[in-house]
């Protein structure tokens, strides 16, 4: 009988390991302005301010000059990448759209407490229980902003989320940030 525990034991912490290391989902969301004609985009360039920026909420100790550094390279190469893949030509003079970057780390958090869901108060006027938190979550969320402008006027802006790990790895991080430029970019140019 013990063995069944064990390997019951082993089994389920298999699956929680799995689960733990499983994908991080990314939510894309793009617009676009509507009057604006993609079929004539031929060439980009970044923003003549700068590639982008990063900004941070999480914490005093927050760091958004040291996270630019290491950031902003893995940004530009895979936007890079990605523009080239769909068939534009990098052009810093003279481009059709210009690209700038917005890297927002933040942190949340989601709590729920007993009987939420239930009117404040029952017929006679008395709470059937104190609230209480029952569930508590506190995650740290980044946000990747690709804005691409055409004479100031931003024609098109794609916005990919996702909760990040506390700790995760800075290969890792790299990972998260050329996908979301992937994903984000799969959608342009729009379709008519």
């Amino acid at each position: 009988m013990p063995t069944r525990r064990v390997t019951f034991a082993l089994a389920l912490a298999t699956a929680i390991l799995a689960a733990a290391q499983a994908t991080i989902a990314i939510d894309v969301k793009t617009e676009f302005d509507k009057a604006f004609d993609f079929t004539h985009t031929a060439t980009w360039g970044w923003n003549l301010k700068g590639a982008g920026d990063v900004i941070m909420a999480r914490g005093a100790d927050d760091d958004p000059i040291g996270m630019k550094k290491s950031a902003e390279p893995v940004i530009m190469s895979a936007v890079a990448t990605e523009m080239e893949r769909r068939g534009l030509r990098l052009h810093p003079d003279a481009p059709d759209v210009r690209v700038t970057y917005y890297l927002v780390l933040a942190t949340g958090a989601n709590a729920q407490v007993v009987g939420q869901f239930l009117p404040s108060t029952v017929a006679w006027a008395l709470p059937p229980f104190t609230a209480q938190t029952q569930s508590l979550e506190i995650t740290d969320h980044g946000s990747l902003v690709l804005d691409l402008s055409a004479d100031t006027m931003i024609v098109w802006r794609g916005i990919a989320r996702a909760n990040i790990k506390t700790g995760e790895k800075r290969q890792r991080r790299e990972e998260l940030l050329r996908e979301a430029v992937r994903d984000l970019l799969k959608k342009f140019p729009p379709k008519p």
